[in-house]
């Protein structure tokens, strides 16, 4: 069995239009709801064998405040520039990589990617994961290889304005 938590980064500032997208940092709300949602997986007992994001400041930032809530390491985080730059294909070719001895894996990225690559590996219609939302899914395979919606299982969809 595999799986995989899929995070959307928290909400993002637009307040200083001279930046380029990959630095745009949180805003308030999204410093707010980082650390909620990762009190929420901390409850749930979430803690991943890797931890892999985008290397857009967002993504940083946010998957810096869910692993330092859930006890993640901070010196294994994994950084991959394809998560912002790249379709759901490749970005799910980078899940896909992962030693089959990895059990579960947490993904931190951006949309529209993540909700398309949610929808193929579930065959579910998610529509939109919302800022810092979280799709969780269960494969039952033993190779990253294998994912798929053939053999996937929703475990949650959790996103800070759901309760």
């Amino acid at each position: 069995m595999k799986q995989l938590f899929i995070v959307r980064h928290a909400k993002s500032s637009w307040k200083d239009t001279s930046l380029p997208d990959f630095e745009r940092p949180l805003n308030k709300r999204g410093k707010r709801d980082a650390p909620l949602m990762g009190e929420r997986l901390k409850d749930r007992g979430v803690l991943p064998d890797l931890i892999i994001s985008s290397n857009a400041k967002r993504a940083r930032k946010t998957t810096k405040i869910i692993a330092a809530i859930i006890a993640y390491p901070k010196n294994k985080l994994v950084y991959n520039e394809g998560i912002y730059s790249k379709g759901t294909k490749e970005i799910t070719a980078i899940v896909q990589a992962v030693d089959a001895s990895v059990r579960t894996v947490m993904l931190v990225g951006h949309n529209p990617e993540l909700t398309l690559m949610a929808e193929e590996l579930s065959a579910l219609q998610v529509n939109n994961i919302p800022t810092c939302g979280i799709f969780s899914l269960e494969f039952s395979c033993s190779s990253w290889l294998d994912i798929c919606a053939d053999n996937s299982r929703l475990l949650f969809f959790d996103y800070p304005k759901k309760l």
